[in-house]
């Protein structure tokens, strides 16, 4: 055989689409995370004021109209109320502003960002020194002096997301891309919650105990972890019991390219363009990386919609590949071969 029969036979017009679809992967990524990183700016941050209400309608339609409408001003009633609109993490910050004289007084959580609390003091220091006052920044959730950046919450479920489709990937190739019958389906799903419970525990200790960068419950993280892990682990084995190997670049393009630039990581979702402000919460990477932060620095507050998130991916994710293997044909199960001659694992 010539070389160039070689080279015919090995590029495959299947193996050219898979190329294509890789380079493909590739321009996404690039596209995803420096069109979403490469200027972060507030937009519409949720934004408490609290002020005598002579001043407080004045107060507001300034916030208001910053240019490039960085907050998102509203009244909160005093003081007491602004704090725990923070800590139930429905403002990011609030300005009390002292009726008897010049010193105000700015609420920040650096726990949801520290980029966010930055950002704010910036804003209101500006606005403050315009009116001849000052502003005094007091964090009410201080990020730990270990969490550089406060994205340490961000990381960590990367590598929970990660773990879960690398996990499910070698599980779906090692008998091919398709689950052979609903047992094999049931076997891999067994073995995937195992994995992730196992996941889950281990990045919790590394996160808490060895390296001491997040606070915060230790149950309550492994439990997040485990789930994260197990949602994007079964979206995963889904994507390929619909579409075979393609299923792996699916769940790179849902997770990845989609899920991490949106997650609110480095940057919290008010300060990332619309799109990807859009898409972040409803996508793994971000549901885990807001619950992650709640549970480390605000008491586990405003966790049911992300956590209710996480367990849709995993109970459409199981539903989809166990139905998938119910419904194969014999001609489907006769026909498939294991991938590399290896023998097939469950």
């Amino acid at each position: 055989m010539t070389f160039a029969d070689e080279v015919k036979n090995a590029v495959t017009p299947r193996a050219a689409l898979l190329v294509i679809g890789v380079l493909g992967l590739q321009l996404l990524f690039i596209a995803s995370y420096v069109g979403a990183l490469h200027k972060p700016k507030p937009t519409d941050v949720p934004f408490g004021v609290v002020a005598p209400q002579q001043i407080s309608a004045q107060l507001l339609t300034e916030l208001k109209n910053l240019p490039g409408g960085p907050l998102d001003p509203r009244t909160v009633a005093d003081a007491a109320t602004a704090r725990e609109q923070i800590l139930d993490r429905e403002i990011d910050g609030a300005l009390i502003v002292n009726p008897k004289g010049t010193a105000d007084t700015l609420l920040v959580a650096s726990g949801g960002g520290t980029s966010m609390a930055t950002t704010l003091t910036r804003i209101i220091t500006e606005v403050d020194r315009t009116q001849q006052r000052t502003v005094r920044a007091v964090d009410l959730a201080p990020a730990s002096d270990q969490d550089f950046n406060g994205i340490s919450s961000f990381y960590l479920v990367v590598g929970w997301c990660v773990g879960g489709y690398l996990c499910a990937s070698i599980l779906a190739i090692s008998a091919g891309a398709k689950p052979a019958n609903r047992q094999r389906a049931v076997i891999r799903t067994g073995v995937m919650a195992l994995y992730s419970i196992v996941g889950g525990i281990g990045g919790a200790i590394i996160i808490g105990p060895i390296l001491g960068a997040l606070p915060g419950s230790f149950w309550g993280l492994s439990g997040l972890g485990a789930l994260t892990v197990f949602a994007v682990g079964m979206i995963t084995l889904a994507l390929q019991a619909l579409t075979g190997i393609v299923g792996i670049g699916l769940a790179v393009l849902i997770v990845v390219i989609a899920g991490n630039p949106s997650a609110g990581g480095a940057y919290p979702l008010p300060m990332l363009p619309d799109f990807w402000r859009a898409i972040g919460p409803a996508l793994p990477p971000g549901a885990g990386t807001w619950v992650a932060r709640s549970i480390a620095y605000f008491r586990g507050n405003a966790v049911t919609g992300p956590l209710l998130v996480l367990s849709a991916w995993a109970l459409v994710g199981t539903v989809i590949t166990l139905l998938v293997a119910a419904r194969r044909t014999p001609e489907e199960l006769t026909g498939e071969r294991p991938p590399f001659g290896s023998t097939p694992l469950p």
